[in-house]
């Protein structure tokens, strides 16, 4: 009998969470028709937008000792990393009564080092994962053999000093306070003698991408140190000098804190233009495998930018520096250009590049060139004009192409000028292959003679703006086989 009630209750339970459910969908349904009827527009199901998990940095085994530090390129972030753990296999900071704005010991560390590649003012940016961590960092300058064991003997001292307090657990208490968080936990913090609270429990905050520094070095800061019993953020750029090698501990007092983002560069005056490739034809700004190198004295070359999925941003150019970039897309020309940092000074604060296609069809109009009168000779500079299609089609052996010559004429001798505009055409063919280009790959072909009289009407009508001028134009025909 008791099993029979008890079925029977379950079966009631199930109809009723039935009869329920029909009758949510029923009210749903009819809300959902009312709302079509007063706007009389089809109502669409919100999509709730997938987060976005951020991508961490594994800090390497040993970083968290000297001898292994991370090396660092300027200007590009490193992060953000998971959070540093432990002081490595030796403590090689600690702090003693000749030294008292170090560390006292080293609690949770990650090293990191670079080398300056131009005369500035240092400047470093540290964005904190969480902001309840308590990071503190020092700068060292390389002083050359065994520096790692003169830091640990305390025989080279810091050359800029970062550890203003940070009380996270009076923050993590003002928060909790306000009602943010559950007032029964607590932060992880060294020190406590509460206990330890579950990470779950900390209240989340998200470092959005354009996250500014929570800690760091700049160069319109104002104070030069900042220890232990001061309160601050950020401390004023040093001068350091192209050569020279750096290293940065950064030490976290928080147990079982989060990772961060880290920033090194070079406070210089320098142009900064919005780099961006344009389709023209698509009318719309593409993404590149995009390399820019940077060349100094004695040959050398550092990459500043190296992505490839470039999809625009602002370029770093130093003054005395010449640069090489270097930009490719499938379906497209690559770009190459050489130019130096003197020249950027007088543009805009846009380099914009058309990327152009490689498809059959499309041209490229010269009016540059100049030939002598009713000749096929070039003169002039171009060279210069020439030279920019010339590596065009050098770096896309598989493109082949067409010349086709141009001239300006009345008509009075359209079959002379035939002739000619297809000699012109000839003459641009010889110095691509006098430049390295295959023959088979270009054909020429001059004006027709009906292109000549429409020409010559054009000229001799007051509303058909003169002459064009083109004088020449260079059409994709197709790929061959390479």
């Amino acid at each position: 009998m008791k099993r029979f009630l008890i079925g029977l209750l379950a079966c009631a339970l199930i109809l009723g969470s039935v009869d329920a459910q029909a009758q949510n969908k029923k009210k749903s349904s009819k809300k959902k028709a009312a709302t079509t009827a007063a706007t009389g527009k089809k109502s669409k199901k919100a999509k709730t937008p997938e987060p976005v998990t951020p991508t961490f940095v594994t800090l390497p085994v040993n970083s968290n000792d000297c001898l292994f530090a991370i090396p660092l390129e300027i200007d590009k972030p490193y992060g953000p990393t998971t959070g540093p753990d432990g002081a490595g296999r030796i403590q090689e900071i600690v702090a003693d009564k000749a030294h008292p704005n170090i560390f006292e010991r080293e609690h949770n560390t990650v090293w990191y080092k670079f080398k300056v590649p131009y005369n500035g003012d240092l400047e470093i940016a540290i964005m904190q994962v969480s902001q309840w961590d308590d990071y503190d960092f020092l700068v060292y300058k390389n002083t050359g053999s065994y520096f790692s064991n003169q830091v640990m003997l305390n025989k080279v001292s810091p050359v800029a000093v970062n550890m203003a307090g940070i009380d996270s657990a009076a923050m993590f208490a003002a928060v909790m306070k306000s009602g943010k968080g559950k007032t029964e936990s607590t932060p992880r913090h060294e020190g406590s003698k509460r206990k330890a609270a579950v990470e779950s429990d900390l209240p989340v905050f998200d470092m959005a991408p354009d996250a500014k520094p929570t800690i760091g070095m700049f160069y319109d800061a104002t104070d030069k140190m900042l220890t232990k019993k001061q309160i601050g953020k950020f401390i004023k750029s040093i001068p350091v000098r192209k050569g020279e090698e750096y290293y940065i501990v950064l030490d976290n007092r928080t147990l079982n804190g989060q990772g961060h983002t880290i920033r090194v560069s070079v406070h210089v005056d320098a142009y900064e233009p919005l780099v961006l490739f344009y389709d023209k034809k698509g009318k719309r700004y593409v993404d590149v495998n995009l390399m820019i190198l940077e060349r100094g004295g004695k040959g050398e070359e550092r990459p500043i930018v190296q992505d490839e999925h470039y999809r625009g941003g602002k370029v770093k150019f130093v003054p005395g520096f010449s640069y090489l970039l270097y930009a490719k897309r499938d379906g497209y020309f690559s770009i190459y250009k050489e130019f130096n940092s003197w020249n950027l000074m007088m543009q805009d604060t846009i380099m914009l590049y058309d990327m152009e296609r490689t498809e059959r069809g499309s041209s490229f109009q010269i009016r540059d060139l100049n030939f002598e009168s009713d000749e096929a000779t070039l003169i002039g500079s171009y060279d210069s004009v020439l030279m920019d299609y010339l590596l065009m089609f050098r770096n896309h052996p598989e493109v082949n192409f067409l010349v086709k010559g141009y001239v300006q004429s009345y008509g009075v001798n359209a079959e002379a000028d035939m002739l000619l505009s297809l000699d012109r055409a000839k003459a641009i063919k010889e110095w691509f292959v006098k430049n390295g280009i295959d023959a088979k790959r270009i054909t020429t072909a001059g004006m027709t003679k009906n292109e000549i009289k429409r020409a010559a009407a054009a000229a001799l009508n007051e509303k058909g703006g003169g002459f064009s001028n083109i004088k020449a134009e260079l059409i994709i025909t197709g790929k061959g086989d390479r």
